[in-house]
């Protein structure tokens, strides 16, 4: 468990929050509160099944990682290491606590933390016509203020255009983008199965 704090300062008030981390393995992955988080939050053709990723848990490089104000659960992170990247994987704040700086709060702490390598992130492209064009365009901007940049590679996944963003001085190209999706593969494959499971 860590605690971190971060200012946080408006046009009204600064101040100190102190958010708790705590790092998900399986020894306490089963948790439905979680569970119901993560499943919530991002649409179902983008989540690895959460039973599929309580599995990778131990055979994956990922640090995934919760946030709690006090009892609360705020939010989730998931970051897999990369030989030279670290891929910002999955990242929700409670729909119900959106709007109070827990989002920029854990992205200050991850950027911190992970210093030194470049961060990669897909988001929903801005530019796709859409139903949720103004929370993409959004997204967007929270990303460009924290020093992310659009990077030249962009993929399609059932329909969804997404835009991949990197913070680092590296580039990344469609070549790094095909070797991290290749990686993938791999854990995907040889992904342990429950007993009695084929």
């Amino acid at each position: 468990m860590m605690l971190f704090g971060i200012l946080n300062c408006n046009a009204y008030l600064c101040s100190m929050n102190a958010l708790t981390i705590i790092k998900i393995t399986q020894a306490n992955a089963r948790n439905s509160e979680l569970r119901r988080l993560y499943e919530r939050s991002f649409p179902v053709e983008e989540q690895i099944p959460y039973d599929d990723l309580y599995r990778l848990l131990e055979t994956m490089p990922l640090d995934f990682e919760t946030y709690y104000d006090g009892d609360t659960l705020v939010g989730l992170t998931i970051v897999l290491h990369h030989n030279t990247y670290n891929w910002f994987w999955y990242f929700a704040v409670s729909e119900d606590l959106r709007g109070r700086g827990y989002g920029q709060q854990i992205l200050t702490s991850l950027v911190g933390r992970y210093a030194g390598r470049s961060l990669i992130i897909d988001i929903e492209s801005p530019l796709q016509v859409c139903g949720n064009s103004e929370q993409r365009r959004r997204r967007h901007d929270f990303y460009l203020r924290n020093g992310f940049r659009d990077t030249p590679t962009g993929k399609s996944f059932e329909g969804i255009d997404y835009t991949i963003m990197i913070l680092g001085d590296s580039a990344f190209t469609q070549a790094d983008y095909d070797s991290i999706i290749n990686e993938l593969k791999v854990y995907w494959q040889n992904m342990p199965h429950e007993e009695g499971e084929l």
